[in-house]
């Protein structure tokens, strides 16, 4: 086997032993790499991630220096690995080894961060297929105090809410604590203070929220603790039992993706149009929904309004970057891999244009459609935005699940919003699986026409 080169492109040229080893595949159209690219940069990092950096970091304000990082960070370095990719034709083993022998370990490197992200990433989809299958039954189990994992320190809106509807007595300011409907004032000499009135308590200098010293834990934090993750008492010298609940959705999860990648590009061609477009119609959806509710102009102006102090800030440049290199996801080989499948004259300059910018206004759109939401149920709550705004996990499986409770017809929202973390970080997955088993094709070409079987093997 030698190598020789086409069109600038480094291709592998079989002898004549090997005159039957299947040409390397392309993308059927140039839109398909461009959704390819686009559910990969757009994922999970673009809907539970940055809208909290945003609020955290200035609001509106936060959007000159990510938009400065992604233009001088972000989209010279996604374009960088795609001229790589496509100039080379090969994955990033050999794209790198193309450019210089002296940079052969970068490809391996770039695997290795590839392979772990995939392992930790998958996780992540399993809790978020977990989460649309009991959407799907209908018992939304995330808004109840009344399992048997439930504290006595458990919350739920819903339950509030019935505490002020079926109010009766004397009280007009009853609420949900220690898993009953209690009168704030009580709640206030509970806790060491005076009553002051339906809202506040007297600590003898000021009156402060009558919150500030209570400890209550949403239904659902206790429900993604206990009953998803399992975590109970575990510590690192007792790591708990096995969650088979999670075993079983984390195997349907890969055998998803081994079919939608079973050969390779001209599968997953396909079934980009459906996970880059698809999270876009149901995001829009949950938009429309949230900014109808009451309460929710509040939490888009707690997003948007601009404190231009924190420019000052060196932390908020950092954040900045750091969301640029969580949502490219460059240096993990995978552009290399998605843009080496493309034709050698293809403009990826405009490709790299459009995907980043794009990626860009995704981030910004989704702020809108996770802060409405959490501005209804700071309202249901009687609190500050700031105080149910949080990022990562707890936004995504505490915080929005326990607002959608308070929505008509919550399991349909349930499906809606779950489903569409499902899609995103799906599609996030396609260019990660594709890097590693284009790696091993590109280095044993003949194993290409037994390709589903190299996925299979890395599967497992």
């Amino acid at each position: 086997m030698s190598k020789s080169e086409s069109n600038g492109k480094v291709e592998q040229t079989p002898s004549d032993s090997s005159s039957v080893t299947p040409a390397r595949a392309s993308w059927g159209r140039p839109i398909e790499f461009i959704l390819a690219c686009l559910g990969y940069a757009v994922g999970l990092g673009n809907v539970w991630r940055f809208p909290y950096l945003a609020y955290r970091n200035g609001g509106g304000a936060f959007l000159i220096p990510f938009f400065l990082m992604l233009v001088l960070i972000g989209l010279p370095l996604f374009f960088l690995e795609l001229y790589v990719g496509q100039f080379t034709g090969v994955g990033p083993l050999q794209a790198f080894s193309a450019i210089s022998p002296f940079f052969s370990g970068l490809g391996y490197c770039t695997l290795v961060v590839i392979s772990i992200i995939s392992i930790y990433y998958m996780i992540i989809v399993t809790w978020t297929l977990f989460y649309t299958i009991v959407s799907i039954t209908g018992n939304l189990a995330w808004g109840s105090c009344e399992n048997e994992f439930n504290s006595q320190f458990c919350y739920s809106g819903e339950y509030d809410q019935r505490c002020r509807e079926n109010n009766t007595g004397a009280a007009t300011d009853l609420t949900f604590y220690l898993r009953q409907c209690m009168s704030i004032g009580d709640i206030c000499e509970l806790t060491g203070f005076q009553r002051f009135d339906g809202k506040s308590c007297w600590n003898g200098t000021e009156t402060i929220p009558w919150y500030t010293n209570v400890t209550r834990v949403l239904a659902s934090q206790e429900y993604y603790n206990e009953r998803v993750l399992g975590r109970g008492d575990a510590t690192w010298e007792s790591w708990g039992t096995i969650q088979w609940h999670l075993v079983g959705c984390l195997f349907l999860c890969w055998v998803v993706a081994f079919f939608c990648v079973i050969k390779g590009v001209q599968s997953a061609g396909k079934v980009v149009y459906f996970t880059a477009l698809f999270p876009y119609v149901m995001l829009t959806t949950l938009l429309i929904r949230g900014v109808t509710l009451e309460g929710a102009y509040d939490g888009v102006m707690f997003y948007i309004t601009p404190n231009w102090e924190t420019l000052l800030d060196g932390r908020v440049w950092g954040d900045a970057a750091s969301q640029i290199f969580y949502s490219f996801g460059v240096a993990c080989g995978s552009l290399v891999t998605l843009a080496s499948y493309n034709n050698f004259h293809n403009n990826c300059h405009f490709d790299a244009v459009f995907v980043s910018i794009t990626n860009f206004l995704t981030s910004i759109y989704a702020g809108f459609a996770i802060f409405s939401v959490l501005g209804f149920q700071a309202q249901l709550m009687g609190v500050s935005v700031d105080d149910v705004a949080e990022q990562g996990p707890g936004l995504a499986f505490v915080a929005y699940p326990e607002a959608l409770l308070q929505m008509p017809i919550p399991q349909f929202w349930s499906i809606m919003f779950f489903f569409m973390l499902f899609i995103l970080g799906l599609g996030s997955q396609f260019a990660g699986i594709e890097a590693i088993n284009t790696a091993i094709v590109d280095q044993w070409p003949h194993l290409r026409k037994n390709y589903w079987r190299v996925s299979w093997t890395n599967f497992f």
